[in-house]
């Protein structure tokens, strides 16, 4: 309604498009995004972006693209003017620019400069938008293609720039956002230069496939991308999944490398992100996110685009088969993937262990004390290595180390080499993935050969995951094995813990725990799944009132889908049963024990992390050891 004494008007064409282009263009960033946009849509094969001062003082974007006519150049300013819906039909968008709101939002509140021509014209044109007031288009020289130029970015609205951050906050979100754009089309050369940082230059992938993809993604993403990247393939129901994801034990703190593509479309949608959350649940912790590009190709009429000013976000038809859809993908690419570990866990045990200063493999610093392993040379006579032992025990006391090296060992060290080469090198597995078990360490870590290494396997970890699967396995192949108890056991709580449990007491007995009540303050225990038979209920149940309260709260996902409540739920409380199952730290495993686990973790999927997300196993190279001790 209108406020008193004041009629209705219609606003200055100037002030609407002031108006719009707070919505278009937030921030630097924003601009190139929309011109950046303009470019691949025109056919661009090279896009060359330069910002000065974060992009308020100047944007220039040039590409090879089509270009434009002088009639065309002069209706590319206007408003709501576009060559990417020819029919007007908003339902079967095929670009990623399509409301003609770009250029005029930008002129509108900064100098717009274009030069641009086409690849049958002698010459080109060029036309220039001052706050919103338009210029007569004029020939000019000019390759093919188009030329943006956009300085004084809020000139005509200066109240906006005090809500930009500085300029190296402001280049650094332009350089997101065209890593974003290089993500999500491979084929076109990206180069983007600011004022003193190296020129960020991402090369066409001319031949498409997932090793060119590949390659994108290490050069968006980093080296270390490459050996810890898994790549994924999937289709349902008119819906194509591709691209390539990181293993469970190579995560990030936020969810930034995080990328989504719809049509080639970089989007970042919550349903998307969600997908993701739920397919990494039980692998990795709650507080680190993935690395992973994926793309998603579909009809353009089971998408909608025209949600968002930004065009960040989307809509599907039908999400709960896009959702579905992805946490399959992801379930399926790691289990095939088997047990691996991330190359970064191993990096870091090195960085670890490598001596702080000095040659390497010059000794150990800890605190104020450096120290070197004295070893007795072959045929030291016994009174020389018996010295020597105490010696290394007193500096390793010296140096915050209770015992002694040898103590460390759970079992016999190795036999002499005399008789070690009387057994049979074939029968020892040092050919299979996680190699042959050396020793125990601490009673808690197993130390294995390999062909061209080690591998160091937390116990309880390993088989905790080892025995989550085991479950998994049972309850989706109709029921878990059970074992009732000959006495069945009284377990008291409080009240309110009593309630929830027999609240969820269906869901339990699915999976092999009956339980019931017993007065009040108390629940009967009759029977417990077979893997975890002899443990402590009370621990037990208490870990399952955890997981009820943790579970089954982040999405509305319908019942009898992958990852739904329900089937979350379930996977939630047999992740806190299996801890109750494994081989606990501090057991001490015999070498037959020791390598069956790692035959096992070979053979089972998603082995190379707990189900907190902690990794089971580091693996290292030979090489690298060598390097660590100085021999390369």
């Amino acid at each position: 309604m209108p406020t008193p004494s004041r009629p209705v008007r219609r606003l200055d064409p100037i002030l609407v498009d002031r108006i719009a282009a707070g919505e278009v263009v937030e921030r630097p960033a924003s601009a190139v995004k929309e011109l950046v946009e303009n470019a691949i849509d025109a056919g661009a094969t090279s896009i060359e972006v330069t910002i000065e001062a974060g992009g308020r003082r100047l944007i220039r974007v040039v590409d090879d693209g089509a270009g434009m006519g002088a009639e065309d150049l002069a209706l590319a300013v206007e408003r709501h003017a576009t060559s990417k819906l020819p029919d007007g039909d908003l339902t079967r968008i095929g670009t990623l620019g399509f409301r003609g709101e770009a250029l005029p939002s930008i002129g509108a509140v900064a100098r717009l400069a274009i030069t641009t021509r086409t690849a049958e014209a002698e010459t080109g044109s060029t036309l220039t938008v001052e706050a919103g007031l338009k210029g007569a288009v004029r020939p000019a020289p000019a390759a093919k293609g188009t030329r943006i130029e956009v300085t004084d970015l809020f000139a005509a609205t200066p109240a906006r720039l005090k809500f930009l951050k500085s300029d190296r906050a402001e280049a650094a979100a332009v350089a997101d956002g065209l890593r974003r754009l290089a993500v999500a089309q491979s084929g076109i050369r990206f180069t983007l230069r600011s004022e003193g940082t190296t020129p960020l230059v991402f090369p066409a992938e001319r031949e498409p496939g997932p090793a060119a993809s590949l390659r994108r993604l290490v050069a968006v993403l980093g080296s270390e991308f490459g050996p810890n990247a898994v790549p994924l393939s999937m289709e349902r129901e008119g819906f194509a999944l591709e691209g390539h994801i990181g293993l469970p034990t190579y995560h990030r703190g936020a969810a930034s490398q995080i990328h989504f593509t719809v049509n080639g479309r970089p989007v970042r949608d919550r349903l998307l992100l969600g997908a993701v959350r739920g397919a990494y649940a039980d692998t990795m912790r709650s507080d680190r996110h993935p690395v992973l590009a994926l793309a998603i190709a579909c009809d353009p009429a089971l998408v909608d685009v025209n949600v968002h000013p930004a065009k960040t976000e989307v809509r599907f038809r039908d999400p709960g088969l896009v959702r579905a859809l992805i946490v399959s993908a992801i379930h399926e690419t790691l289990r095939r993937a088997g047990a691996r570990a991330s190359t970064t866990a191993a990096s870091r045990t090195l960085e670890a262990l490598r001596p702080m200063g000095g040659h390497p493999g010059s000794g150990i610093r800890s605190g104020r004390t450096t120290f070197s392993p004295v070893l007795p040379s072959v045929g030291a006579p016994p009174g020389y290595r018996q010295a020597s032992r105490a010696q290394a025990a007193s500096v390793l006391a010296e140096a915050g180390f209770g015992e002694a090296p040898q103590a460390l060992f759970s079992h016999d060290l190795a036999p002499p080499v005399a008789e070690a080469r009387t057994a049979s090198a074939e029968a020892e597995p040092l050919d299979a993935p996680l190699g042959a078990a050396r020793a125990q360490l601490h009673e808690t870590y197993i130390v294995a050969q390999t062909t061209d290494g080690m591998v160091l396997v937390d116990q309880h970890a390993a088989h905790e995951r080892l025995v989550y699967e085991r479950l998994k396995r049972e309850r989706a192949n109709g029921g878990i094995a059970r074992q009732g108890l000959l006495i069945p056991d009284v377990v008291e709580m409080a009240a309110p813990d009593v309630a929830r449990l027999l609240a969820a007491a269906a869901d339990l007995d699915r999976l092999g725990l009956s339980i019931e009540a017993f007065g009040p303050g108390a629940v009967l225990v009759r029977a417990v799944p077979a893997a975890l038979a002899g443990g402590p209920a009370r621990a037990l149940l208490t870990d399952i009132l955890d997981a009820l309260d943790a579970s089954g709260l982040e999405d509305d996902s319908p019942d009898g889908t992958e990852g739904g409540p329900l089937g979350r739920r379930l996977d939630a409380i047999l992740s806190r049963m299996s801890c109750h199952g494994s081989i606990r730290a501090g057991r001490r495993l015999r070498p037959e024990e020791m390598n069956a686990l790692l035959r096992e973790m070979e053979a089972t999927p998603l082995s190379g992390s707990c189900n907190h997300g902690r990794p089971t196993f580091v693996e290292l190279k030979l090489a690298d050891i060598e390097r660590l001790f100085g021999r390369r």
